[in-house]
């Protein structure tokens, strides 16, 4: 089954917008398996996040346009955006702040909240510098529970990006696992699913054990979450946990 989930399910009235997937599919958890919130930012240059608490999230930040200086309670400062991604590992306790550069540009991404696999786990913050801003027409691995990438969760938690070209058709990548549970998520430009479902920005499908198809009806940027809703998390992460 392909379960749709429109923009008007996002919550937030300022330039963030927060959407909990599990409240589209679930009446018990706000997230998906390890996926607790997703946020979609669009926020003006000169704008200053004071510097605020995390426990037990790891979020990823996965900005496309714009930048900002970073700075945290683990000593770290350094400018993050674009090719440049960040992973913070909030554990028992972290704090960390933004401060949104330029004159002009907003900044645009996602801040992609995932559960841990345990409570009150080390803290840590992990960068990672890709080679190009986008992977076009490909498949791109960005995190896994897996050793071999720089961005490893604590959880089993898979995550991908793709520019999808417009004109072109592609299909989701081989799971890691079996029994995985999927969410596509659309962060720009529109495509078609299986030459039935239309997605545009900030909406999304979740499936499991589902043959898709991908059309690009225009130039789309796609993120691909894998979660494994039987694996061990911790759901009361401060905002990746279940709100319920």
């Amino acid at each position: 089954m392909i379960q749709k989930i429109n923009s008007s399910q996002f919550l937030g009235h300022g330039p963030i917008k927060i959407l909990y997937p599990g409240s589209a599919v679930s009446s018990t958890d706000t997230g998906i398996g390890s996926i607790g919130r997703i946020d979609h930012p669009e926020i003006k240059s000169n704008t200053v996040i004071k510097m605020h608490p995390h426990i037990n999230d790891e979020i990823l930040s996965y900005f496309r346009t714009g930048e900002a200086e970073h700075s945290d309670s683990e000593g770290f400062v350094k400018v993050i955006g674009g090719k440049t991604l960040m992973l913070m590992k909030a554990g028992r306790s972290f704090f960390h702040e933004e401060k949104i550069m330029g004159q002009q540009e907003t900044m645009e991404g996602l801040q992609i909240f995932i559960r841990p696999g345990k409570k009150d786990l080390e803290p840590e913050v992990v960068f990672l510098e890709l080679d190009n801003l986008h992977s076009e027409n490909s498949w791109r691995l960005i995190g896994s529970p897996n050793p071999e990438t720089e961005f490893q969760f604590s959880s089993q938690t898979w995550i991908y990006d793709m520019k999808l070209l417009s004109g072109n058709n592609y299909e989701i990548p081989e799971l890691p696992n079996k029994n995985l549970t999927a969410l596509l998520y659309v962060f720009q430009g529109s495509v078609k699913i299986n030459s039935s479902i239309d997605l545009k920005k900030k909406e999304c499908i979740i499936f499991k054990d589902e043959t898709i198809s991908i059309q690009a009806s225009e130039d789309a940027e796609l993120v691909l979450f894998f979660t494994d809703e039987q694996g061990e998390i911790f759901k009361g992460g401060m905002y990746s946990g279940n709100q319920m």
